[in-house]
C-alpha cells in the first residue's frame, strides 16, 4: 500500500462558523495506480489532495505514505518527505517566473543537493523526452499554457517520486493540449511505474483514469475500477 487515509475530517472555521470540508474519509492507493478523484466544486477534492500530500493537516484522522504517518511528522520532516517522495502538479503551474524551463525542473534536484552536472543532465533529458527540448532556456512568460504545464509535470517527476498529486491539471488547457498532457502522464505511469492521483471535474481526465473516486459533500460516494 502506497497511500492510506483513515477517518479524515477537515473543518474550517470562519468567524466561529464551522464548515466540514471532509467528513470521515477512508481512502487507500497501491503503487502504480492512475486514479482520479472527481466531484463538483466544493466537494473537498483539493482539500483531500493537500492532506494526502502533507501540505495540510486534517482536523481528525491519520494519513500514511508507505510506512510514514504524515499526520505525526513535524514540519521539517514533512518538507523532507515531500521533497523526496511526492511530486505536485498545480492548476496554476506554480513555475518560478524568473527561472528558465531547465532551471525550474532542476530546482527540485538542487534542493536535494544533487551534483550540478547530474541535475542538468536529468532535467534536460526529461524536458527533451516531453517535447520541450527547444524551450529549455525559455522562461514561463515565453511559453504557452500547455508548455508550462508540461514543464510542471517534468518538475514533478524529475526526482523519481513515489507519488504525483495533480490538482485540476487540465483546467487551463484546451481539449487537445489537455488530452496530450493526460496521454503523456499515462505513458509515464505505464513506462516508469509512477503513481498518479488527480483531482478533477474534467471528463477527459476521468475517461483516462483507471480508477474513479467520486467525492460529494466531503464524502466518498463511489469508488470503482474502469475497464
Amino acid at each position: 500500500m502506497l497511500v492510506k487515509a483513515e477517518g479524515i475530517y477537515k473543518i474550517y472555521y470562519d468567524h466561529q462558523v464551522a464548515t466540514e470540508a471532509l467528513r470521515g474519509i477512508d481512502f487507500s492507493m497501491e503503487s502504480g495506480e492512475f486514479t482520479a478523484i472527481f466531484g463538483p466544486s466544493g466537494s473537498g477534492k483539493t482539500t483531500l489532495l493537500n492532506i494526502l500530500g502533507g501540505l495540510d493537516q486534517p482536523t481528525q484522522g491519520k494519513v500514511w505514505l508507505e510506512d510514514k504517518e504524515l499526520t505525526s511528522l513535524k514540519q521539517g520532516e514533512l518538507s523532507r518527505l515531500r521533497l523526496f517522495k511526492i511530486g505536485f502538479v498545480f492548476q496554476s503551474y506554480n513555475l518560478i517566473p524568473v527561472l528558465t524551463a531547465l532551471e525550474n525542473v532542476e530546482y527540485v534536484l538542487l534542493l536535494q543537493r544533487v551534483p550540478k552536472k547530474e541535475r542538468i543532465e536529468r532535467a534536460q533529458r526529461l524536458l527533451e523526452e516531453l517535447g520541450l527540448g527547444d524551450l529549455i532556456h525559455k522562461r514561463p512568460t515565453e511559453m504557452s499554457g500547455g508548455q508550462q504545464q508540461r514543464v510542471a509535470v517534468a518538475r514533478a517527476i524529475v526526482h523519481y517520486p513515489k507519488l504525483v498529486l495533480a490538482d485540476e491539471p487540465t483546467a487551463n488547457l484546451d481539449s487537445k493540449t489537455a488530452g496530450d498532457l493526460m496521454d503523456l502522464m499515462r505513458r509515464l505511469n505505464q513506462e516508469r511505474g509512477i503513481t498518479f492521483l488527480f483531482s478533477t471535474h474534467d471528463k477527459l481526465v476521468m475517461e483516462r483514469a483507471r480508477r474513479l473516486v467520486e467525492l460529494r459533500d466531503g464524502q466518498i460516494v463511489r469508488d470503482e475500477i474502469q475497464g
